[in-house]
């Protein structure tokens, strides 16, 4: 691998704004089989062949690749949409990529024209709306707008992901709660990623990462080292064997 992952991290979390609403369908998945890519369907059918260095995830039909040191951009048929002509490349996000190009960094649109606008603003983040904490004698629960349900005041921090679920911490360890008030993951996760796209939750136990899914529910071992927040209905991870790689909403992995 060429470029860093964690720059082609930064970029993604970057531009992509609230990732949380970025909920269509991919039709394909990047798919590695040894040190080339291709993309393949959802069941893991090779459809654009192994012809790349390196390959990101489609968004609206367009996604970057890499061969050699440098990155372009291919449509969902597999079209060039831009040369590979750029030394770096971001996911399309909100109309348009950031690249770079004879030491300029600018934004392209969809049809690899060069924008020359200021990319749009990023959404207000949409205020909690699910409940309200409840504090007592210095520790914090949770009573839900809607039911009867109610977590009681044990934990020493209460986040929400927009979706239903709770994230409690409990001294230096984190736990998941559905909206019933039911504890559906105990408290004895290191971290949970609380950026990006909460909707498929990024759970940290020693160096390694895992994903749940949208009840909360274990989603993928805990065994990469390195997990990206879900893109739609892929994510991008670093595989056990320090490779990179992707896994679509199901957790299935697009390696061999």
């Amino acid at each position: 691998m060429k470029r860093p992952f964690f720059f082609l991290l930064v970029l993604v979390l970057v531009f992509a704004g609230p990732l949380w609403a970025q909920t269509a369908i991919s039709r394909l998945v990047p798919f590695r089989q040894g040190n080339k890519w291709g993309y393949a369907d959802q069941s893991r059918r090779l459809v654009l062949p192994l012809r790349y260095d390196e390959a990101g995830p489609f968004v609206d039909e367009i996604a970057w690749v890499r061969q050699g040191a440098l990155y372009g951009y291919i449509d969902g048929g597999g079209n060039p949409v831009t040369p590979i002509q750029f030394t770096r490349a971001s996911t399309f996000q909100r109309g348009g990529a950031t690249v770079e190009l004879n030491g300029e960094t600018f934004r392209i649109g969809p049809t690899g024209q060069r924008l020359t606008d200021a990319p749009p603003p990023e959404p207000e983040e949409e205020p909690l709306e699910h409940g309200d904490l409840v504090r007592k004698e210095g520790k914090v629960g949770f009573r839900f707008t809607v039911g009867s349900a109610s977590v009681p005041a044990i934990y020493d921090e209460i986040r929400e992901n927009y979706n239903g679920l709770l994230f409690v911490r409990q001294g230096p360890k984190w736990g998941v709660v559905n909206s019933s008030g039911k504890l559906v993951q105990p408290v004895r996760y290191d971290a949970i990623r609380l950026t990006g796209n909460l909707q498929f939750p990024v759970v940290q136990q020693g160096q390694l990462f895992g994903y749940l899914d949208e009840e909360g529910n274990t989603l993928t071992e805990i065994r990469y080292p390195q997990a990206e927040p879900f893109l739609g209905d892929v994510a991008r991870v670093l595989a056990p064997d320090g490779q990179p790689g992707y896994l679509n909403a199901n957790g299935q992995e697009f390696w061999d």
